[in-house]
């Protein structure tokens, strides 16, 4: 009996870590569709309640390194709740504050503590199954990600809307806390009893492969979400696309998404070299044929769902490289991940908006060129240097030799 109820958790691990993952990142954008209404609810401008989306942005980026590593030594499942408790706490005193302050402030701490809880769902996904396993099951913690931002933004606007900001704000809490009293029952506790030094996880920023794989990761991602930042823009600009058919786009953007992260999965799996390599310049493509095709209505719409297969691959593509870089301190590795994901992000969208101020939305295709081909030459000089290493995958070296 004992040991079917430990199976039972064992399998239950990775989807209760994916459903954490989705109410982490939930509450990280859910807010993009409230702002209006917390610009009003506060008595604030568009421009200041625009904080409450950037500020958690900004400490991950920061944070993303640092406090992963912090609590890498610590037993993971009272990691795992003192997190989930925490952003509880917090989303409950957005729902109740008046003060726009302490609305920032309890967004900044619940960012602070973001990708810990990430950053360890990749690694104990990671550890959950063999090896080869791997990239399947962190794939399972991506679908978490992008329900978190699929499903988030629509579900907490429509509670805004309908009942109020604090409705939305408890909806957060409530959420977090469903996801901790399931971790309370089903996750069992898991000391680190090998748990390595800080000093020794901090090795692996002395290897150039390291900092390649962060080049990676901040161009692929810029290059995508770059242009994603703009892209109702472009679809009303450009394309004439009304309300309605914005919003169908992006649900049918974030549905392939969800694909993309299962596609991800099984090609890192069996081909990560092709995976890796081919991705930056089957965005580059996707990107110019919108550009093309975005006045024809139903063509554009084929074409935004074959976008949102190729963007749900780059998280997947970009963690695993970070992870063969940072291989012997997985903690570190999952933390510059989530960091230098958001600084792509960031440096993306500036760019493309520098190009947008100077010619318009159409030129925003211009700046995710751009970061394609610097994408594209990491990632191929990333793969090189991998392969080059004795821990590497026996595939990715034959894929690569």
């Amino acid at each position: 009996m004992t040991n079917s109820h430990d199976t039972l958790r064992q399998r239950l691990l990775v989807p209760l870590l994916a459903l954490g993952v989705f109410a982490i990142i939930n509450t990280e954008m859910g807010v993009v569709g409230m702002v209006p209404l917390i610009s009003e609810y506060f008595g604030v401008s568009i421009p200041a309640a625009g904080w409450s989306v950037t500020i958690f942005a900004l400490v991950i980026t920061v944070a993303g390194p640092v406090m992963p590593l912090m609590f890498s030594r610590f037993n993971r499942k009272y990691v795992l709740m003192l997190v989930l408790t925490l952003f509880v706490i917090c989303c409950a005193i957005a729902a109740l504050t008046t003060n726009f302050a302490v609305l920032l402030s309890s967004r900044a701490l619940a960012a602070l503590f973001h990708p810990v809880y990430v950053g360890l769902a990749f690694t104990l996904a990671a550890n959950s199954v063999l090896p080869a396993e791997r990239p399947k099951a962190i794939a399972r913690i991506f679908i978490g990600v992008s329900a978190g931002m699929v499903l988030g933004v629509p579900a907490s606007s429509y509670i805004a809307n309908e009942l109020s900001y604090s409705a939305a704000m408890f909806f957060f809490a409530a959420t977090n806390g469903l996801v901790l009293l399931l971790t309370i029952v089903i996750v069992p506790s898991m000391p680190v009893t090998h748990g390595q030094s800080y000093g020794t996880q901090l090795k692996a920023l002395k290897r150039s492969v390291v900092w390649l794989a962060i080049g990676a990761t901040i161009f692929t991602n810029g290059s995508t979400f770059g242009f994603f930042s703009y892209f109702a823009d472009f679809m009303e600009t450009l394309g004439h696309f009304d309300a309605a058919q914005v919003s169908l786009a992006l649900c049918l953007y974030g549905g392939a998404n969800i694909v993309g992260n299962v596609v991800a999965g099984r090609l890192l799996a069996s081909r990560p070299k092709l995976a890796i390599t081919l991705t930056p310049w089957l965005v580059g493509a996707i990107i110019l044929t919108l550009y093309g095709t975005i006045a024809q209505i139903f063509t554009a719409m084929v074409v935004i769902v074959v976008f949102g297969i190729i963007n749900g691959m780059i998280g997947n593509n970009c963690q695993y490289l970070l992870g063969k870089a940072a291989h012997d301190a997985p903690d570190l590795a999952n933390g510059l991940f989530l960091s230098s994901a958001n600084c792509g992000t960031a440096i993306g969208t500036a760019l493309c908006g520098i190009f947008i101020g100077a010619w318009g939305i159409a030129a925003s295709v211009l700046g995710a060129l751009i970061m394609v081909v610097f994408s594209a030459a990491v990632n191929v000089m990333t793969l090189k240097v991998l392969a080059a290493r004795e821990h590497i995958e026996p595939q990715l070296a034959e894929a690569v030799a």
